[in-house]
Parts: structure tokens; sequence; C-alpha cells
């Protein structure tokens, strides 16, 4: 089956229209999902739309509201909320255009891939695709789709352009917060030297293939046991890594030379004194 578009209209470029489709780029990983199940009788446990006072509800009587006080609300039905005049409902107008470097990574949350509606749009298409290859570029808009008008920027990739859709800056956390207490000291330079050291060995190009949900994995075998064994308790211990009693002070030092396979005896590692942070 097609994948089903996750919108269609088109880019405007200033007098320049070309109408497309995006699709997206991704989709949801393998995963196990479970069902309430009420234990006396076997029976998934269902759940009802319910009003306090009133009891259950036909889903044709259900409106959508929003709260403008304490218990009051302003109600409004689909056609009304779609019938809400947004100049981006359609179109994706390119306003500004930045180099890909000047965007923060927090900033990025799901790819599209955008395709020509027609041949009709594929000369312009290809035109835009390749001019912002020449010029290094990324180019920003906003869009309307589902009750929203959200961020984007697109970009050339391969023979096609990608979009991303983009979070606001009021939804991304400022990382100071969470890094102001982190010691500014530099390392020694030998430890920094390892530790390049270790990077490099475990350094390689990157397949996604390689990697998988080993935690999905771990589930579905424990299923097939637990459907194999008839009911009967399945708990199985995992093996986490030892410590063998000792402090949890790290000789990093020789931690260290150990991954990078040197021979060298570590020397204790030196005691540094602890130092008062300044808290914002």
């Amino acid at each position: 089956m097609a994948a089903r578009a996750y919108w269609q209209g088109q880019i405007r470029l200033a007098l320049v229209s070309i109408p497309v489709e995006i699709y997206p780029a991704t989709k949801s990983g393998a995963a196990i999902s479970f069902r309430q199940i009420h234990e006396p009788s076997g029976k998934p446990i269902n759940y009802e739309k319910v009003v306090a006072g009133i009891g259950p509800v036909d889903r044709d009587e259900i409106v959508k509201g929003y709260e403008i006080s304490k218990g009051n609300y302003v109600l409004l039905d689909d056609d009304e909320i779609e019938a809400a005049k947004v100049e981006s409902k359609r179109t994706l107008e390119l306003v500004q255009f930045v180099d890909s470097s000047e965007i923060d990574v927090f900033y990025f949350e799901k790819p599209y891939f955008v395709v020509p509606q027609d041949e009709l749009a594929e000369e312009a298409y290809i035109v835009l695709r390749d001019a912002l290859k020449a010029k290094k570029k990324v180019a920003l808009g906003q869009l309307s789709v589902r009750g929203r008008e959200q961020l984007v920027s697109l970009k050339p990739c391969g023979k096609g352009l990608v979009l991303e859709t983009l979070r606001y800056e009021d939804e991304v956390r400022k990382a100071q917060t969470y890094f102001k207490d982190i010691p500014s000291a530099k390392p020694a330079k030998e430890m920094l030297a390892l530790a390049g050291s270790l990077i490099d060995q475990k350094t390689a190009p990157f397949e996604a293939g390689e990697f998988h949900d080993r935690y999905v994995d771990a589930l579905k075998k424990l299923v097939e046991k637990k459907a194999k064994s008839k009911g009967k308790k399945v708990l199985e211990d995992v093996e986490e890594p030892s410590t063998g009693g000792k402090s949890n002070v790290i000789d990093l030092m020789a931690a260290l030379k150990q991954s990078v396979g040197g021979k060298e005896k570590a020397k204790p590692a030196a005691k540094t004194p602890a130092k008062t942070r300044k808290r914002a």
C-alpha cells in the first residue's frame, strides 16, 4: 500500500509556486504493546466516554471545548476549527535561507520526504533543489497542518528535498540550566590523549542496520517463553556490570589505559581538592 501524504500543497518562493506532496521519512519501529486484562476472567478492559453525573455518552455528542475560566468552556465543532483561516494552510512560503550549521540540533524534530506533485512541477522543483545545493543553504518557512502551524526547514537530499519540522524557541529548554554546575577545569593531557585513542579505535562508518532495540527483543523472547510455560511465572536474572565490591571512586587513568590496551602500570589517581561550585 502506498504511503499516505502527510501534507499536500505548494512551496512558494517569491512568484514561483511548486505543487508538492510531503511523506513521513520515518516509521514506528518494532514495539511490544500490552493490553490491560481483568485477571479473574482473562478478558480485556475497555474504556467508555463518561460524563460525571450522567454516565456513558455517544461519540456524536462530543465536541471540542476550550476552557476560558474555571468550568466555563467555548465549544467548537470540527467544521469551525477547520474553517479557521491560516495563510499557510496550503502554502509553504520560503521566507529565509540559512546555513544548516546555524540551526541547533535541539530544534530539529522529524524528517519528511518532499516530492513534486506532477510532471509540471518537476522543473521548478529541480531548480530549487540545485540552487539550495549550490548555495549550501537551508530554507525556512511555516506550515499549517493538523491543527497547528509548524516551523520547518527544507534542504536537498540526493535527488530530492527533505523537510524537517522544527521546534519553536519556547519548546526548547536552555542547556545552561542543566550544565551550569559542571566544573570548567581542563583534563590532564595524558587522559585526553588516551580518551582520543579510545575514540579512534571505535570510530567506524555509521550503519543504522547494526543497531536494534534489545529491550523489544528481550520482551518478545519473554512472551514466547511465557506462552510455552502455560501461565507459570518467568523471571530471568540480568547480569549487571560488577563493581567487585570496591568504592565508586574510579582510577580514571587506569580505566582509560586498560580500555585502549595499554600495558603500562597505572599510577594511583591524584586527589584534587573539592571546589565550591557557584550557583545561580
